[in-house]
């Protein structure tokens, strides 16, 4: 595939917020995310000539090298001492640990993003944002009882996505 088949300005339109949200919700820092999205895009750019679409789509390529790029980013941040404001030395913390977390919140919102879109909002309302049933039904005016059944199938499939997602890590695979 050539440089000029693949066009920066509509991949970033179609999928840069998505990769802004993916990269924001593993590092916690919108603006390091915008940052590690811009890297996305040019390291994207770079290798167009390598990217192969029988074995991915431009999103899946561009969630992949995003992925690297963001534990790259949170294993330069874990190297960084944190700020404190009393002056006092703050207690080391281990870097190795840092990117361990990013993937698990990056597996995630990878299984979040495979769930339908009635399924993920009352995982992320009920789980995430800590809202009762009461409310979301009350705000989007789907029953408690839809919503529990809705959240009993969202959890299975998410489990059965991160087990799926865990036996490919196991075998070396690629998704």
């Amino acid at each position: 595939m050539g440089r000029s088949a693949f066009d920066v300005r509509s991949a970033y339109a179609e999928h840069g917020a998505s990769l802004v949200a993916f990269a924001a919700s593993a590092l916690r820092d919108r603006a390091l995310a915008e940052d590690c999205v811009q890297e996305v895009f040019v390291r994207a750019w770079r290798a167009a000539d390598r990217h192969d679409p029988e074995r991915g789509s431009v999103r899946t390529w561009l969630f992949a090298i995003a992925r690297n790029v963001v534990v790259d980013a949170a294993r330069s941040r874990a190297r960084r001492a944190p700020p404190v404001a009393d002056g006092s030395v703050p207690e080391a913390a281990d870097p190795r640990d840092a990117p361990a977390a990013v993937v698990e919140r990056m597996r995630l919102a990878q299984a979040l993003a495979a769930l339908s879109p009635d399924h993920r909002r009352v995982v992320v309302e009920v789980h995430l944002n800590g809202r009762d049933y009461a409310d979301v039904s009350r705000e989007t005016g789907v029953a408690v009882a839809t919503l529990r059944t809705r959240m009993f199938y969202a959890l299975k499939a998410l489990r059965a996505e991160l087990a799926a997602d865990q036996q490919e890590g196991d075998h070396g695979g690629r998704r």
